[in-house]
């Protein structure tokens, strides 16, 4: 008996990027939560700041609205925040 190999649909993820260089606090928190609330279930978004109270604000708001961090990263200038919406 021949097994055919199963095919697996691979959906190609669209991630979104919001560039919040330059906001102060509370700015970067409250339109990331804005942002997030536009999005739909699984889709991703890209936040960028450069504020550095962004990267206590955005991961507490994103605690609140349930949502998942992936990943927060800094560098000398810009922090980033990639970002699912449940």
């Amino acid at each position: 008996m021949t097994r055919w190999p199963q095919f697996v649909k691979i959906e190609q993820m669209t991630i979104t990027t919001l560039d919040l260089n330059g906001l102060k606090c509370p700015l970067p928190a409250l339109r990331t939560r804005k942002a997030l609330g536009r999005l739909q279930r699984g889709a991703r978004l890209l936040v960028l700041a450069s504020d550095p109270m962004a990267a206590i604000d955005i991961p507490h708001a994103i605690h609140e609205t349930g949502d998942r961090l992936i990943e927060q990263t800094r560098n000398e200038e810009n922090l980033s925040f990639l970002i699912e919406k449940s």
